[in-house]
């Protein structure tokens, strides 16, 4: 399996056309300081990559959210700097999560368009054991739109279908195990507020949520694989 389609620079237009939007608004983002300047080739040709196409992604789902664009510029400036599109995505991600389901059915070639690369039949099987893709009628799949972006990404991690199962499963559990909790705790601080109270902490916690729950996941991963790499090494 190869990356170098994801890693061919992109034109504008291509860039607009694989996250879905217009060019207007890459360049409207682009004018706020939301997106990066792109490299500039021969000709005068602005060249973008996947770290535009993730950030891009964020923003989107952000203002799905019904987040204002300062809203989103203060939540971008939070971002740690140097954020790979692998980082970029796990985060869309984690921000997906509090949308309802987000669910397309769409052909082959659009699938396969917004994944930004060819899909061969055991892309296909991975995709599936993620629950990314689900096969529908005729040549037509059912696709999560939050996850397709970081399901594309794992195509090419060196995972078995029995681990990326098992690894969904813990993730799951944790992560409802945590809402659970965090619900009740907000269920109680709110439960004799005004409707629209309510509502205006529920839209400014969901952010700070995501933000503090990816931050201590990512820390204690990296203690964990630091761990594990110094084991590793006195075997």
């Amino acid at each position: 399996m190869t990356t170098e389609a994801a890693d061919t620079p992109l034109t504008i237009d291509e860039l607009a056309a694989r996250a879905g939007v217009t060019v207007r608004t890459v360049r409207f983002y682009g004018s706020k300081g939301l997106l990066p300047p792109p490299v500039i080739g021969p000709r005068r040709v602005g060249h973008y990559g996947p770290d535009h196409l993730a950030r891009l992604a964020l923003i989107e789902e952000l203002q799905q959210q019904g987040m204002t664009l300062a809203a989103i510029e203060r939540y971008l400036r939070q971002l740690p700097a140097g954020l790979s599109p692998h980082d970029l995505a796990i985060h869309r991600a984690v921000v997906a999560s509090w949308a309802p389901d987000a669910v397309d059915t769409v052909s082959r070639e659009e699938l396969e368009r917004r994944a930004g690369r060819p899909l061969d039949a055991e892309d296909l099987e991975r995709l599936a054991a993620m629950n990314v893709v689900v096969d529908a009628e005729g040549d037509t799949f059912r696709v999560d739109a939050g996850l397709l972006r970081l399901g594309v990404q794992l195509l090419d991690v060196p995972l078995s279908h029995e681990v990326i199962l098992a690894a969904r499963k813990v993730l799951v559990e944790h992560s409802r195990a945590a809402a659970h909790e965090l619900s009740q705790l907000f269920r109680g601080e709110v439960a004799e507020r005004d409707a629209r109270d309510v509502k205006s902490l529920s839209a400014h916690m969901h952010p700070l949520v995501v933000q503090a729950l990816l931050t201590t996941f990512q820390r204690s991963l990296r203690e964990e694989l630091s761990e594990w790499v110094t084991w590793s090494g006195t075997d």
